[in-house]
Parts: structure tokens; sequence; C-alpha cells
């Protein structure tokens, strides 16, 4: 019987944004063929986007905190020094490892991290192979553990490249002016051929397997991509400021050279590969080329990483594979359970993603097992830590270089504590990734509250003295910052609404000597926001997007200026997000909900589609969609986005289920020839009387009550010459904008909430609101005289606010699927009694007593008349 066999090609750091203007100018023609016959779609990335946790991510399944790869360096067993990051660090069974156990034989080429290589069936060709001094003079044997079998060696020797072998023909394709570099004061050329000679030493030992082997599964990684937008993406079109015109024209093509020079490579495998194979090439992150790119980073832990996009890219071909078509919602913890689905095999419970089953032809039941990490048998792990073999000066320079590590203290002591701290970190990071929040604060106030020596007067005469002096420490200093590690406090406390702790970890931020500038605007939004000063936050964001703009702040602004209802202007605010950054989910999310307020549904609609082709598990997405299909009269497909919510955000459900129940009505009703409402009594329904002050709702509150509804009041108002029947109010409606916790007692009842506040009840619960209308210069005159002002004196401003409330409520309530309203006239009340009393009836849905109701009624009391 014919075997399935995988080829997973991972290209780090490759991006949609450069690959498509690339295939649509015919330049990546390989690539290109895999789409037309297969599937393609974004990759989301995890946090922080740091390779090796990511490619130890794509081989397991599972997130680092469960694989354990936390970095790009480790502590050794010993505690005695640090170490690029190994295989050793990985505490789960990669895929090859389960392969081996099934009898499947692996190759495994560059993957990161794979030194020292395992010992499975099959061959490791791991991340150190490509690593050869940069002196050409010394001489750079493969050492022992960076192959696997050992006895291969003399056959893959002379497969790789070295950096003084790169010669003009291989730069001047990438950089054809190359020869106007000064290279005595510039490097670029050296790093250029380090990061080809290595690539093609890789793509070497991998297609000389894919010829000389048998195999199963085979995984290739290349950091070629990743490498040179670090070293030359600031010279990517379009010119950034401050590039120097010369430096752009020389280098301004070298990316696009790196992708082709990829594509060329992906040609040969596909070749070797054949048609049966099923071919899967994607990355683990995107690299920003527009204009988030960062030309001086700042000192922050692996601060290149700063320029990953959270979107990678992802292709697939196959014999099962379906032909030419998008798929959506794609993780990295994905690929390794689609991988194992392919060849039949069950994926672990444990395992965190899932099997993507869009992207197969004919989808077949998953099958599962408890987890892998409990199966007893051979799978081909180290049986000890090799610790021997792990001293790479080489490997640690480069990640240096990379500006992904610091350089290493002189005091060993001191950069063990260092990478022990900065491996807590991430972990924290991953946890606040997962949104586990209080794990991720725990490690993070360890790492606080950690009582680190400081540095002394020893610590600048050493070689590292000029570092420290430009990266701000000072004698008494200690030796960690910490600055990270509030910055993320801060985070963990906007996002559990505490502000009172979020203020005083912004304080503490700003309180440090800045070793960079920290921008802090939007988290001093965050907070004013929070505890109700929406005018100074407004204006900290628009301080903030005058000095210097971004996605984030252009959000941030639009999400205020929802909150105030103006809702022309939250739509620029999106849309000037969405300028800066294209493919963010949220914005789009965002001005989807905008656009149903403005009526724009078919814009709408769009921008919650492309939201959810961004990230496919998005239920506010999902819900706006439903929102829009349902204003365009498209029910049946509405009712799909709002279940599809519902199934997404199961602890907060409730505002699409009760969407459904209506669609569901709406669908079972025959065709009416008149607009008339019919109303039913909603199960454990609360009654709202709702208007402006002095609209009438008193008067409402007392039919209800003599009719036989319960009123949810605390008598703590007592009647006044204004109300001599009484107000029905109460105290907690006051403060439902910042706890609407209590509604749950209002169930059956009925309760006063002023017009202002509805838009804060929880729409977890069915409403019905009565909402009292009286004409606005009585309400005005009414309220002046109430409180002791001229009557006859009518302010302006007052009726503005007054109209603006009014048109509120209407948009409140049709993007309400829990509300059901109506609007009741007071005069109507005084004057047509019986009807209004009829149509109350009907709108609440339980008989009332009408004969009492209409002993409310006092017309001696309409005073204020127009």
């Amino acid at each position: 019987m014919k075997k399935d066999k995988v080829l997973l090609i991972g290209w780090d750091a490759a991006d949609w944004k450069i690959i498509g203007p690339l295939m649509a100018k015919g330049r990546m023609p390989a690539l290109k063929k895999i789409i037309d016959r297969g599937v393609y779609g974004n990759m989301s990335t995890m946090n922080p986007p740091y390779s090796p946790m990511l490619w130890s991510t794509v081989a397991t399944g599972k997130t680092p905190d469960k694989h354990g790869v936390l970095g790009f360096i480790e502590v050794s067993p010993d505690r005695k020094g640090i170490r690029p990051v190994t295989v050793n660090s990985r505490k789960s069974r990669a895929l090859w490892n389960i392969f081996h156990n099934q009898g499947l034989k692996s190759n495994v080429v560059g993957w990161w991290p794979s030194f020292p290589a395992e010992p499975i069936n099959g061959v490791v060709v791991s991340d150190k192979f490509q690593k050869v001094n940069k002196d050409p003079s010394k001489k750079s044997p493969i050492v022992k553990g960076t192959i696997h079998p050992w006895d291969l060696v003399k056959d893959m020797h002379d497969l790789r490249l070295f950096p003084h072998e790169v010669t003009e023909a291989h730069i001047l394709p990438f950089i054809p002016r190359a020869a106007e570099i000064d290279q005595d004061k510039e490097q670029s050329l050296f790093s250029f051929a380090k990061m080809l000679a290595e690539n093609t030493s890789v793509h070497a030992a991998a297609t000389n397997l894919m010829r000389t082997t048998e195999w199963d599964f085979m995984a290739v990684y290349y950091d070629l991509i990743d490498h040179f937008c670090h070293a030359f993406m600031k010279y990517h079109p379009p010119k950034l400021n401050h590039i120097a015109q010369n430096k752009f024209e020389i280098y301004k093509d070298t990316i696009y050279g790196a992708y082709m020079y990829q594509d060329m490579m992906l040609e040969r495998m596909v070749d070797l590969a054949g048609e049966d194979t099923t071919i899967v090439v994607m990355s683990d992150h995107g690299y920003e080329s527009g204009n988030k790119r960062i030309l001086k980073m700042p000192k922050y832990p692996a601060a290149p990483a700063l320029e990953h996009r959270k979107f990678g890219m992802f292709v697939a071909a196959g014999p099962n594979i379906k032909k030419n078509e998008k798929v959506f919602g794609l993780s990295l913890i994905d690929v390794a359970p689609t991988i194992l689905h392919m060849y039949g095999l069950p994926v672990g419970k444990d395992m965190d993603g899932k099997v993507a089953l869009d992207i197969f032809k004919n989808p077949k039941k998953v099958n599962y097992i408890d987890s892998w990490e409990d199966v007893k048998g051979d799978f081909g792990e180290h049986e000890s830590d090799l610790s021997d073999l792990l001293d790479d000066e080489e490997a640690m320079q480069q990640l240096i270089d990379l500006g992904y590590i610091e350089k290493p203290d002189d005091n060993i002591e001191v950069a063990v504590l260092k990478t022990s701290c900065d491996l807590k970190h991430n972990l924290a990071r991953v946890f606040l990734g997962k949104k586990d929040y209080p794990e991720s604060k725990r490690i993070l106030l360890e790492l606080v509250n950690y009582p680190y020596p400081t540095y002394d007067e020893k610590a600048f005469e050493g070689k590292n003295k000029d570092l420290l002096k430009t990266q701000g420490f000072k004698i008494g200093d200690p030796v960690v910052d910490t600055i990270p590690y509030y910055m993320d406090l801060l985070s963990i406390a906007l996002s559990e609404h505490d502000y009172d702790v979020a203020e005083v970890y912004l304080n503490n931020l700003r309180n440090f000597d800045k070793k960079f500038e920290l921008n802090t605007s939007v988290s001093e939004a965050k907070i004013l926001l929070g505890k109700g000063k929406v005018h100074l936050a407004l204006k900290c964001l628009e301080d903030a997007k005058n000095k210097k703009p971004n996605s984030l702040v252009w959000y941030q602004i639009g999400k205020i200026y929802k909150r105030l209802s103006q809702f022309e202007n939250a739509k620029a605010a999106f849309e000037s997000a969405l300028e800066f950054e294209i493919d963010n989910a949220k914005s789009h999310q965002a001005l989807a909900d905008i656009l149903i307020n403005l009526n724009d549904y078919e814009e709408a609609a769009d921008h919650a589609l492309t939201a959810i082709e961004l990230v496919k598990y998005f239920p506010a997405a999902h819900y706006t969609l439903g929102q829009a299909l349902e204003k365009l009269g498209d029910l049946e497909n509405a009712k799909k986005a709002y279940e599809t919510a519902s199934k997404l955000k199961p602890k907060d459900h409730q505002r699409a289920e009760q969407a459904i129940e209506n669609i569901n009505e709406k669908l079972g009703e025959p065709i009416s020839l008149n607009d008339k409402a019919e109303y039913k009594y909603r199960k454990d329904q609360i009654v709202i009387v709702s208007g402006l002050p002095r609209s009438g709702t008193s008067v409402m509150m007392q039919m209800l009550n003599n009719g036989g509804i319960d009123v949810l009041t605390d008598g703590n108002r007592k009647s006044d010459e204004s109300n001599p029947k009484g107000y029905f109010e109460y105290d907690p409606v006051m403060a439902l904008h910042k706890d609407n916790s209590w509604l749950g007692m209002a169930q059956n009842k009925t309760v006063k909430v002023v017009a202002p506040l509805l838009k804060f009840l929880d729409p977890k619960y069915r409403y019905k609101v009565i909402f009292m209308n009286r004409d606005l210069t009585e309400v005005v005159k009414s309220q002046q005289k109430m409180v002791g002002k001229n009557s006859d004196i009518l302010p302006v401003k007052l009726f503005e606010s007054y109209n603006k409330h009014l048109n509120q409520v209407e948009v409140w309530k049709d993007n309400e699927p829990g509300v059901e309203l109506i609007y009741v006239d007071y005069k109507e009340v005084l004057f047509n009694t019986d009807q209004v009393l009829d149509k109350v009836t009907s709108f609440i849905g339980v008989d009332l007593d009408k004969s009492e109701m209409i002993k409310s009624i006092d017309k001696t009391l309409y005073r204020n008349k127009s």
C-alpha cells in the first residue's frame, strides 16, 4: 500500500504583502503553481513572536508553556553558563518523534531548535550544520551531534557553502550596485554572504536527502527571509524618511531578491517531492514592510521582533487538498494536528490546535488520544542531556548581531540571572497571550519583586562598560531592567479593568529612568476612560495622534467616538486605523459595527467578512455580520452568523441567542400585509420605563404598579410638589454605568431607567422598554421649574443634547436583539388613555388591571404646556 508523504517547508517571516505583488509579476512561479493546485491563507502567530518558540509550536501543536522552548538562549543544566537554545529545552514530542514511534521515516533539516540531532528513524541535519566560522582561515568541522546518523557526516560535509565562497555572481542579482558599497565602513556584504551561504547549505542538505533517502515525512526550515528583512528591510520601497537616497538605491531590491531565491529553491524541492506528496509551505509570522518599520530599535528584549507582523502565510497542495481555494482561521498550533491527521494518526487532546479540516477535499473523522506524552515506547529522543556538545560562540554572536539577545554579561552569574529572567518573562507573555492573566501576573510579580544585585564599579571597568553606558545604566542600578515587566503588568491591569492598579503601574513606569522612549498614551487614555473621564481620554489620544499617529491610537479614538455616539467621527477614526494597518481584524469589525449604526449595511457586511477572513474565530465579527445580513433581509445567513458567534463565545452568548430567537420568529411568521408589530411575553422579561426627565415616566410607573406589575423601587425618593404621587425610583439605577449586576432582581418586574443610561443595560436579559415621549419644550420647561429656574428661558444646548439622546435610543434599540421598545406619548396617556392601555398591555404580554391603571391619571398635573 502506498504511504502518504508530507513535505513541510518553513519560511521564517514570509509575508503575503511581499509575496502577492511578486506573484502578480510572475516572479514567484513555484509558489504560484502550488496555490493554483492547492489552498492558501493567513497563518496567525502567537505572543511573543520569537522564532525558536514558534517553530517548536509548529512541530508539537502546543504553546510554549507546554513544549518548554522559551527563547533564543537557555541556561546550561549546571547553571554555570548560557548557550543558544537547543532541542533539550523542548519537553514535548515533535512530529518526527511520533512518526518514529509509529514506524514512519522522517528527515528534518535546519529546524530551530534541533541540535543535538535526535536519534530518530530517518535523518536529522540540525540547525548547527550551516553555522560555520566567519574566519576563512579557521576550520569549521561538523561537531558531534550536528547530524544523525553520524555516519552521514562524510557525505554531508561538502554540501556547506562558506561565506568567503560567495562571489559577485551570487551578490549582483540581489544587489546590482554592490560595487558602490564601501566595505571598509559597512559590513552589509559580509552579512549578506553569511545569510546566503547558510540557507544555501540548508537547501543543499535537504535536496540531497530528498534524492538519496526514503522518507515519509520531511521538514525543512529556512531563515533566509527573516534575516534578510532584519538586515535590509529599512531600505525596502517605499523609501522611509531618514534613509539616504544612495543607500536606498543600492539595497532597495534586496528583499525581493530573497523571496525570489527562496522560490527558486522551492521549485527544486517540488520537483523532487513529486505530485503524490502533500506540500505545505508556511511562515511563523510576517514582517512589517510599511510605515511601521523601525529605523532605531528600542533597548527592549528581542526588540527586532517588534517588526514581526501577526500574520504569516500558509500554502498547501496535494492529493487530498482542495484546489485554488482560500482558507481562514489557521494558526501555528494547528499545523501538527493537521499533519498527524494526514497520516491517519490520532491527535493529542493536550495539543492546543485543531485539525484544519477546511483544507481537505474529503475530510475524515478526527481521532484523538489523551496525550502522545503518555504513550510508552521508543520515540527517538535523547536519553540524557548532551551538555558537552554545546559550546557555540558563533551561534551566540549571530543572535547578538541580529539584535535578538544582548551581549552576555562578563559576570557569568549575572548572565545566567538575566537569561533566567528573560525566559520567565517570555513564559509570562505566553500566558498573557492565552489570557491566563493570573498565571502571567504571578510570574511578573515574582520578577518585579526579586532582589536583584546592582551594578558596581567593576561592572563599568570590563568589556561591557560602553554597552552599559549606552543603555543608560549607572552604578547602583539593578542588573535586570524591570521596565518590560511593569509594562506587561500594566496591560494585565487594563485587561482586568483594574484602573487604580493600572495607574500605579503607569506611574511606576514614568518614574523609572527611561532607557527607551515609552509610549504610554493609549494606556493613560484607557485608565481615564475606565474612570469615566471620557473627554480627557480623548484629548490624551488626540495629542498622541498629532505627535505620532498609529493604528492603535486611531482605534482607541474610534472607540471613544462610538461611546459618545459620534458615529461619523468614529467611522473616520477606524478608517484611519486601517490606513496604518489594513489587516487588523479588530479595526475592520469596529468599522463594520459603526457602519450598521450609519445604516450602511452592505459595507458593514464587507468589513465584518474581512475581519473573519483575518481571524476566523472572532465572535464579535460573526455577530456584526449577522446584524448586517439581518438588516439586508438575508435572514438564513444572518442566523448562521449569529449561531457561529454563539458557539465561539459560550460565556457571553446571550445576545447572539436572542438574535437567533428573533430570526426564528421572523422566519416562522407568515407574510404580513401591515406593519403592526406582534408582541408576546418573554420569559423573565424586565419592563423598563424610560424617557427624558420630566417626560411622564413616573405616571407610567404608577400605572404599571396599579395594573399589577411588581415595581423595583426602594422608595428613597419621596413624593413632592413636582411629583405628588411618587417617583418610583431605585437608587442603584443612578450608577448603572458602573454596576449593572443587580438587574437580575428586576426580572418580571418594572424599573425606571433614564434614557442616557439605557445603553448600560446588561444584554444577557430580555427587555420590554416603554419609552415616554413628550414635547421637548414642555420637558425643558418642567425641568427648569423643578430646579427653580425661569421656565420661560429655554437653554439651546439642552435641547440639542436631548435631541441627541433621543436619536441614540433608536440606534441602541436596533443593535440590541434582547430589546423590544415602544414609544408612548405623554399627552396620549392623559387624553387617549384607553388606546395607550391597549398598546402597553399588548406590548408587555400580560393581563393588567386597566381600571386601576386609569386611576393613576391626573390631568391637573399637566402644568407645563407648550
